[in-house]
């Protein structure tokens, strides 16, 4: 009797202990939401009011969340000047804005759990002031190299991109660079070129801006970018 009273007890045991493998479930792994592509208002546009509306296209999410949006609005392409941040569901949104400014905006996307996408690319546009006339150019944008990099010594390519929502202004660029910040040299002059060769020294911090001119007086200080050489 106590001999059966042991097999059963062995028995329950395996039952209660056993490995699990057939209840037990990998845990799904979460992915973050893809970049929302920006739509309106486009890319180095001209806003005919100061009331914007604007749109993007649905994030997508592998694991079907639900996602939130936020979109960041502000007067500079590196946003440290942000004058509109809103977190929303939607797909677009609608912000008054000063009359006669440049600016930027960008959208991230943000799943349930927390894990968020790349911000979109840059987009540009320009709020018609109260009366129409020539429009500044927007801030350069830096190419390369890129912002607190290490490179090695030598000649180095500077390059920009620049753009007017003036499409018939002639854009030129003034070039300054130098190891203090701010720079004060200036390289070169009203060139058309959108890259200029500096030559470098080694183990050196180096600061540089482009200053974005039109042919109809319009001026634009960019903002100072920076590298260093081994």
């Amino acid at each position: 009797m106590k001999k059966y009273i042991y097999i059963a007890c062995i028995s329950l045991f395996m039952i209660s202990c056993g490995s699990g493998s057939d209840s037990e479930t990998t845990p799904e792994t979460n992915l973050a939401p893809t970049a929302p592509l920006l739509a309106l208002p486009a890319n180095v546009s001209l806003c005919m009011s100061n009331l914007v509306n604007f749109q993007w296209e649905k994030s997508t999410d592998k694991n079907n969340d639900a996602i939130t949006y936020s979109i960041q609005i502000s007067t500079d392409n590196q946003f440290t000047q942000i004058v509109k941040t809103t977190e929303i569901i939607a797909t677009n949104f609608s912000v008054t804005l000063d009359k006669g400014k440049s600016y930027y905006w960008r959208v991230k996307a943000t799943d349930t759990k927390n894990l968020s996408s790349d911000y979109s690319s840059v987009y540009s546009f320009y709020t018609e002031g109260v009366v129409a006339g020539n429009h500044l150019p927007f801030a350069p944008e830096l190419v390369a190299p890129t912002l607190n990099s290490m490179l090695n010594s030598g000649v180095i390519t500077l390059s920009w991109n620049a753009a007017d929502v003036d499409k018939d202004d002639i854009l030129v660029y003034d070039v300054y660079l130098g190891t203090t910040n701010p720079p004060t040299q200036k390289v070169t002059t009203n060139q058309l070129s959108k890259t200029f060769d500096v030559s470098t020294n080694s183990s050196t911090n180096y600061y540089w801006k482009v200053v974005v001119k039109d042919n109809k007086g319009g001026e634009v200080i960019g903002q100072i970018w920076s590298f260093k050489t081994n």
